[in-house]
């Protein structure tokens, strides 16, 4: 959604500053219905451990508050940048650090809240300032550190995005009031007709998406996410 909603934002006359503020706190509201819809889906598949989803998405929401507001002060070309790095980086590491763990996948998850709640406030800085759920983040802690299996992750990431997102959301509001260049119909930095237009598709496509996880192995669904953050990554630092 982030680099589309840019793209398209951009198309409209908003400079680069004002047009990546947007994607980015417009993305996190279109996240907040979507995670509970593919949360509720998850659930349904008892893969989501609900005690740590709580602790990492609390502690995710004050950071990602901290980050939307670190988001409004700086240039946009950072902020677009580090985008693309971040979701680079992240394919790099899964693609090198997840192979080795194939093996471990059925063995129970182990719920470290301490290492969880550490991880949701960076994690959520991470989020406010470039506009994800935290998802790709996420994602590899819990399988790596906690030894989840990937469908476990997913799901348990998905509800603490619930969270993260919200903090997000309050962030780019309150730092959007009153700024000058905003398209019509935004409060603050969100505007409600993109909203709207990505939420109305999103969300009943979250259950889709919740289903086909399950259908899918593992590894196909791991290397299909690695695929999807080099793509996302490339486009952002504009190498295509």
């Amino acid at each position: 959604m982030v680099p589309v909603s840019y793209w398209l934002i951009l198309a409209m006359g908003i400079s680069p500053d004002i047009a990546i503020r947007i994607a980015f706190g417009t993305s996190l509201l279109v996240i907040l219905p979507t995670a509970i819809s593919g949360s509720w889906g998850h659930n349904k598949r008892k893969a989501v451990r609900w005690k740590t989803a709580l602790i990492l998405g609390s502690c995710a929401l004050a950071g990602a508050l901290v980050g939307a507001t670190l988001a409004a002060h700086l240039p946009g070309e950072i902020l677009e940048t580090g985008f693309g790095v971040l979701v680079l980086a992240v394919a790099i590491w899964m693609g090198l650090e997840l192979l080795p763990k194939l093996r471990k996948e059925a063995g129970e998850p182990r719920e470290n809240f301490g290492l969880v709640a550490a991880c949701g406030f960076p994690i959520g800085m991470v989020a406010g300032l470039t506009g994800v759920g935290g998802g790709v983040l996420i994602v590899p802690v819990l399988v790596l550190a906690l030894n989840f299996p990937m469908h476990i992750a997913v799901g348990t990431s998905v509800a603490s995005i619930i969270l993260a997102s919200l903090g997000g959301i309050v962030g780019y509001i309150v730092n959007g009031l009153g700024v000058s260049g905003l398209l019509p119909y935004s409060i603050g930095y969100i505007n409600l007709p993109i909203w709207l237009c990505l939420a109305a598709t999103s969300i009943p496509l979250a259950q889709l998406g919740a289903r086909a996880a399950h259908a899918l192995p593992a590894k196909q669904l791991r290397y299909i996410f690695i695929a999807f953050l080099v793509y996302a990554g490339l486009r952002m630092i504009g190498v295509f």
